[in-house]
């Protein structure tokens, strides 16, 4: 199979390579030589790739903290199921899938890769693989730092930083249907974007202060660094300050500061699709680039808004 391969951590995105590797063997997955329980092997239609994945450990070392490399990257995808693991349940061969891939096991950026089934949800069909690839790490990520860990309810406020970027604008779009009252940031060309993703308002990083917002319920950083810390003042108490930065560098004098590493919920996928069908959740994607062109496509020599996603298959 083609796939896309990383072997110097120093080099980053421009050591990417396109290569010929051995496809994912479906006898070994059904138990003939012991496979992991319960995996899926997919045929990736679509596939993500995280910005900063290629800084994580888990890109270069399994999970025994031995070297992998040459390693695959990208973690998102929407795909096809073609063979089914030993013990696997819940799916089925040729269903439409999409979600997150282990961190510490090849990737998505090749032609199949090899998933644990509890890490996928069915992908409806009149969903694009795109569109899924799209919405998984994102959605995901901003389904859990608004529900699960900074327990967003209707009526509160919240200030998403970054809401015109790819996380931001989901965190942006779901807050804002579930009722909250959505204060976005980031540079002035970002404004209108932000609002047309449905932020009230909009704060300009770049000319206003910060620190005039007055209180909110709940912060969503992406950023960290100095910007977190004027956030966690702006907490009001008893709210939360959720951060996908790492360890938080500031906290609220009343309140929480958490991190989180996004995880591959079913249940949660199941509801960002629904909302993508409805209508009710937009993508923002930027660039669709095939998998013959990947390597150039995540290394652009100009920035372009938006998600990029590989195209694997037609």
């Amino acid at each position: 199979m083609k796939a896309i391969v990383v072997t110097d951590r120093a080099a980053g995105t421009t050591g990417m390579k396109l290569v010929e590797r051995p496809g994912p063997d479906a006898a070994r997955l059904a138990g003939l030589e012991g496979a992991n329980y319960g995996d899926v092997i997919v045929e990736v239609h679509a596939s993500g790739f995280t910005g900063n994945e290629l800084e994580w450990p888990s890109t270069w070392i399994d999970r025994v903290g031995r070297d992998r490399t040459p390693s695959i990257p990208g973690h998102e995808l929407a795909g096809v199921v073609t063979a089914l693991g030993y013990g696997t349940t819940g799916l089925s061969v040729g269903q439409r899938v999409f979600g997150l891939t282990d961190w510490t096991r090849d990737g998505t950026l090749a032609e199949y890769v090899v998933v644990e089934a509890r890490n996928l949800a069915p992908l409806p069909g009149d969903v694009d693989f795109t569109v899924g690839a799209g919405v998984a790490m994102s959605g995901l990520t901003a389904w859990q730092g608004l529900f699960e860990h900074g327990r967003l309810r209707a009526g509160q406020s919240v200030l998403v930083h970054g809401a015109a970027g790819v996380v931001g604008s989901m965190a942006t779009q779901l807050a804002r249907e579930d009722g909250a009252h959505v204060i976005g940031t980031g540079r002035a060309a970002h404004r209108q974007t932000a609002l047309d993703f449905g932020a009230h308002e909009f704060v300009d990083l770049d000319n206003a202060a910060l620190e005039d917002v007055g209180g909110v319920d709940l912060v969503f950083d992406v950023f960290g660094g100095d910007l977190q810390r004027r956030s966690a003042g702006l907490v009001r108490a008893g709210g939360t300050l959720v951060t996908v930065t790492g360890p938080p560098e500031a906290r609220p004098a009343d309140g929480l500061a958490i991190d989180f590493v996004v995880m591959s919920v079913p249940a949660q996928l199941s509801e960002i699709a629904q909302r993508v069908r409805d209508g009710r959740l937009r993508t923002n994607i930027g660039t669709v680039a095939t998998l013959d062109d990947a390597v150039a496509a995540l290394n652009p020599t100009e920035r372009i808004p938006g998600k990029t996603i590989i195209r694997v298959r037609p």
